[in-house]
């Protein structure tokens, strides 16, 4: 629990962008981390906690204390016939989670396969992938005040749960840490093959009855085919959020663009690929110096050494004007821009 000052972020983030923070600390469990807010030289500093900084793009030094989430641990807190309750730290890799829901052979996290990042991080934004999100296999948190260092417990409905959303990103923003995650899995899965990478890539494996394992096995060849890995090129992965716009504006823009996908949200709401519609302006591929899109996934920009966080961002707010000019529809980022 050293408290480290002028600290290097560099390898604390993805995209790899050479930033440093005033003050670095990370913790292992809970009374580290209420001891950590108690210390009188972060009382007044500004706070930004993280797991695998996979969700960051940093454009300049933080001017605060970093604070990262090590709190470790994977328990089943109990099981019936149907369902078992497994709780993981914080601090755990997303993905070594999902592989102990397959060793064990639960059920209900197989398509969230090889997502970037921390557990504690999951719930902040509802990570999703392939029809499913961490809402649908969640049921409760522990969490840390920042401002008093009680803990708290949140169930799924007081966690709001929106597309990329929750009550950690608005109401509730930057006031807990969140220590552990419960999530509620299945004995016996309901496999969700639906989206359509998944049915053909499955094809492709001769799998005609699959298992949670063939479904994982499936997400992580179509991940590895279209994301870059970050240990190679420095990402966030996907960089935007798919736009859900009104089925009238789709029918009018799918007359000009007949083959302009999208996936029903509700009868009056559907959810426009972003990547798509990046790649259309033209985007997917293009290099600019030592940054740019991936040329295989218009969705995530990519630093190839060197660049600047600023640089990403307009870049990023370039390919926002463009798409809106040019279909009327606004991309908003699911990277967290400091």
């Amino acid at each position: 629990m050293k408290l480290q000052s002028d600290f290097s972020l560099k390898s604390y983030n993805t995209f790899g962008i050479d930033v440093k923070a005033k003050l670095f600390a990370r913790f292992e469990s809970v009374p580290e981390l209420q001891e950590l807010l108690k210390m009188p030289a972060l009382q007044q500093e500004q706070k930004l906690i993280i797991g695998g900084g996979s969700n960051l793009l940093f454009t300049q030094d933080f001017d605060g204390v970093v604070l990262q989430n090590s709190i470790k641990g994977i328990e089943v807190l109990r099981q019936d016939q149907e369902h078992v309750l497994v709780k993981a730290g914080g601090g755990e890799v997303w993905h070594e989670f999902v592989l102990f829901t397959l060793q064990h052979n639960l059920g209900g996290v197989e398509n969230l396969s090889l997502i970037p990042g921390s557990v504690g991080a999951a719930p902040l934004q509802n990570i999703g992938a392939y029809g499913v999100e961490l809402k649908d296999v969640f049921y409760e948190l522990e969490s840390v005040e920042i401002a008093t260092g009680q803990v708290r417990t949140f169930s799924h409905q007081e966690c709001a749960f929106g597309y990329r959303e929750s009550v950690f990103k608005n109401a509730l923003r930057g006031r807990y840490i969140v220590t552990s995650v419960t999530f509620r899995l299945s004995r016996q899965p309901e496999l969700n093959t639906s989206y359509g990478a998944i049915t053909t890539t499955l094809e492709e494996m001769q799998v005609q009855q699959p298992s949670i394992h063939d479904v994982s096995a499936a997400v992580c060849q179509i991940r590895r085919s279209k994301l870059p890995d970050p240990a190679q090129i420095g990402n966030a992965g996907s960089f935007f959020k798919n736009p859900e716009i009104p089925v009238q504006l789709y029918n009018q823009l799918k007359e000009k663009y007949p083959h302009m996908p999208a996936y029903p949200v509700s009868e009056q709401v559907v959810k426009v690929p972003a990547g798509w519609l990046i790649e259309q302006c033209g985007w997917k591929g293009k290099v600019i110096d030592n940054y740019g899109v991936h040329q295989h996934q218009a969705l995530v920009l990519v630093n190839y050494g060197g660049a600047s966080g600023e640089k990403v961002r307009q870049l990023a707010y370039d390919i926002i004007a463009s798409v809106e000019e040019k279909f009327g529809i606004r991309l908003h980022p699911e990277v967290n821009i400091m």
